[in-house]
């Protein structure tokens, strides 16, 4: 028998800002594909939906300070929340920086990098509400494992890639290193999500 209130509250607000990942993670993918000034407009539109992550986040800030009682530990509704939002800061700062630099033609491995952290989000989506009552958890983290080490490998090979291809255009080389690098932080953010699920998990149970 669970001894945890069952105010929906706080699930309901992490399933909202996980839900705000799956449509930034969307954006990202149809920003590399746009000519500039779609790209422009896209990056626009993730602005908007990092703000909307904010305003979840938030929320479940001020509804920490507000109650007393909470379905399981303070600190780690606060963390998971923090989480949540460096993904989608990640991701917005990847489409900021493919805008900003005014990048022509990425590496179609940063395409695979994306599809990584749109299947990471979809996971992560699929996973929130099931925080209710922590089941059919496992396949979760353990997928977003699996993910985050495929990203890893992705990476490794993208920059690679970089130095053989861009040797002589260093700008060229950092513009798109930084933008690498950036989605690779996004998809350690993923993983760092579903660990903290894991830990609250084995804690709940």
């Amino acid at each position: 028998m669970r001894l945890t209130p069952r105010d929906t509250t706080y699930f309901d607000l992490l399933a909202a800002s996980a839900q705000h990942l799956v449509r930034g993670a969307s954006l990202l993918a149809e920003l590399l594909g746009a000519d500039r000034p779609g790209r422009e407009k896209l990056a626009e539109e993730m602005h908007d939906v990092e703000h909307l992550a904010d305003d979840a986040t938030h929320s479940i800030m001020r509804r920490l300070n507000q109650t007393f009682v909470t379905p399981f530990d303070r600190e780690d509704i606060s963390g998971l929340a923090s989480a949540l939002d460096d993904c989608m800061d990640e991701m917005d700062e990847a489409a900021d920086l493919i805008v900003l630099y005014k990048v022509d033609a990425l590496p179609d491995r940063v395409s695979e990098q994306v599809q990584v952290l749109q299947r990471c989000a979809e996971l992560t989506a699929e996973a929130m509400p099931r925080l209710r009552s922590m089941d059919k958890l496992a396949d979760y983290w353990v997928e977003v494992n699996r993910l985050e080490n495929q990203a890893d490998k992705l990476h490794r090979k993208l920059i690679a890639q970089l130095f053989d291809d861009l040797a002589s255009d260093p700008v060229q080389l950092m513009k798109l290193k930084e933008i690498v690098e950036v989605l690779e932080n996004a998809a350690d953010s993923f993983e760092k999500v579903a660990n903290m699920v894991e830990t609250i998990a084995l804690k709940e149970s």
